[in-house]
């Protein structure tokens, strides 16, 4: 078996592959000892799945054939794009940690649940685990961030305004313009804080001075202000009809929803327009890296945030590097978001630490091919373990691993008889219930069922219709317990719908494929084997009780 861990890596044995690695590497080392190190900017969304106008596919309609994104695809088209990227875990603090330190989540102690645990009187695995940006700070790197971003002390001073409260979000805040010459103000407004947080790290950095900037937006987090995504973008709810995946109701409220997603994804395009302007402006564009990426797919969606299926666990990730990386090329290797961590580091010239389970994309980078570039890439492993704290009694998580591969997704569910969204709280029989009003408002999750997935239109279209005899489907497929293993053939079944494991015909290659994920987990001391995830420090030995919790919203939570 081939792993992507530092640790598991096979001894190297000379082979063509192996040998123009080689090659390219030691080019590589002479060519940074006689260049100038690059800069590096990693523009880091909260909550953006692989949506962007790039990674549309003409043999499959989606959501991509809608949303307009010319500067994300304008990037893609001057770089690389990765086409098997997947978060380390499908979930903000866990997906994070992983990037942070280069390492499976399962390894990252405090960062492995979302708000989560209780480590005062236990030694913390992440405090020990290398951390990037503090090494290439020790490199001579200038490093900085803005909003919501990974744990690290930057050398440059962060604006008082880049913290998660004074982010101004774009749906939302320009939505509560009451004329279009007050949205025009807010959308400017907008524009000016995206400008001021690149130019002031531009400013800040000496010219002689290489920098780390990662930036990190908010606005395809929800809540979204309902109706925005056709309001403020154009994008009309319709124009979805038959573009949905499967495992979504295509229907008007539905539709308004992702239409709306979808504007906020337009958002983070803006955005990016921006930062490659100042770049360019300040003539500091051809010696950047400019990455771009999210930490977990779509949320308030059947299959998205916090689900190891594609909509919630496959990335984006798209790289340029003028003069470096060959313009317009994509990249079919499988690879993890923790991944960028011994990158970034071996970019800088830091030797990447052997605690690192991720391994450095340099050779994709710059190869000259499209395709597959290192057939060994050929899997990704990723998982979950909690999410929202109080979304089952106990508040105990739902463990899933998945290996990935180009043609079938393999999960285990480690306690199936546990709710994979959290419980139905108050779901009675028939339709007993909450409304859809309720289930729709974001800020009533802290209540509502299902609190793994959140509150959106979506959510509140399936809950309330889940006793209508062509609806309930839906219902079934979202929510409903999962077996211990589920195995899904991409090539036939790419909406992941038809669980395959334990048919006959299945049998070998689910067996084969749960062997080389569970070595992957033996070997890096995964502690869910022993359950240890569901106990102290992990769990809190008091539950937390089911009340309004302070400061629940995003906006308002501490940077990590």
């Amino acid at each position: 078996m081939v792993s992507y861990s530092c640790a598991l890596l096979p001894p190297f044995r000379p082979s063509q592959l192996g040998l123009a690695l080689l090659f390219l590497h030691t080019a590589t080392t002479d060519l940074f000892a006689t260049e100038a190190k690059p800069n590096i900017v990693l523009f880091f969304a909260d909550d953006w799945g692989r949506h962007a106008g790039c990674y549309a596919d003409p043999k499959r309609p989606s959501p991509c054939d809608i949303v307009q994104t010319p500067n994300i695809d304008k990037v893609a088209q001057s770089g690389v794009r990765f086409n098997h990227a997947f978060y380390s875990c499908p979930q903000c603090t866990p997906s994070r940690g992983a990037l942070l330190t280069g390492s499976y989540f399962w390894r990252c102690g405090s960062s492995a649940f979302l708000n989560g645990g209780d480590w005062k009187s236990h030694p913390d695995p992440l405090a020990v685990l290398p951390h990037f940006p503090q090494l290439l700070s020790e490199a001579g790197y200038a490093t900085a961030r803005a909003f919501k971003t990974i744990h690290f002390s930057p050398n440059l001073p962060t604006a008082s305004t880049e913290s998660i409260k004074g982010y101004l979000r774009y749906g939302l805040h320009v939505a509560e313009g009451k004329t279009p010459e007050e949205r025009e103000q807010r959308r400017n407004a907008v524009i000016a804080q995206t400008r001021e947080s690149i130019v002031r790290v531009l400013n800040a950095c000496p010219a002689d001075k290489p920098f780390f900037f990662i930036f990190g937006p908010i606005n395809t987090h929800r809540p979204y202000a309902s109706g925005s995504g056709e309001a403020l973008w154009g994008i009309t709810p319709d124009s979805l009809k038959g573009k949905l995946p499967a495992y979504l109701p295509d229907v008007p409220e539905v539709r308004t929803d992702v239409a709306d997603y979808l504007g906020e994804v337009q958002a983070l395009d803006l955005m990016v327009g921006i930062f490659t302007e100042e770049l360019e402006k300040a003539g500091r564009a051809q010696n950047t890296i400019l990455a771009l990426t999210g930490d977990n797919g779509t949320p308030g969606l059947p299959h998205g945030k916090t689900q190891l299926y594609d909509l919630g666990s496959h990335a984006p990730l798209i790289v340029r590097w003028p003069g470096h990386i060959q313009p317009g090329r994509t990249v079919d290797d499988f690879v993890n978001l923790m991944d960028l961590a011994p990158t970034f580091l071996e970019i800088a010239g830091v030797p990447t630490p052997i605690a690192m389970d991720g391994v450095s994309l340099l050779p994709q980078l710059l190869s000259p091919n499209s395709g597959t570039v290192d057939p060994q890439r050929n899997f990704a492993i990723y998982g979950r373990e909690r999410h929202y704290a109080t979304a089952r009694p106990g508040n105990v998580p739902y463990p899933s691993r998945a290996i990935r591969t180009q043609t079938h997704l393999y999960i285990h569910n480690f306690k199936p008889e546990r709710w994979p969204w959290g419980d139905p709280f108050g779901i009675g029989s028939d339709n007993d219930g909450p409304d859809a009003a309720f289930v729709a408002n974001y800020e009533n999750l802290w209540e509502s069922p299902f609190r793994d997935m959140d509150n959106s239109l979506t959510k509140a279209w399936i809950v309330t219709h889940r006793t209508d005899p062509a609806s309930k489907v839906f219902y079934e497929n979202t929510f409903g317990q999962r077996p211990q293993e589920e195995l899904y053939d991409i090539s036939k079944d790419p909406d992941q719908l038809h669980n395959i494991a334990y048919q006959p015909e299945s049998q070998t290659l689910q067996q084969k494929l749960s062997a080389q994920l569970m070595e992957v987990l033996q070997k890096t001391h995964d502690p869910r084997l022993d359950d240890s995830l569901d106990r102290p420090p992990y769990v809190e030995a008091k539950p937390q009780p089911q009340t309004r919790p302070k400061n629940r919203h995003p906006l308002s939570v501490p940077l990590q």
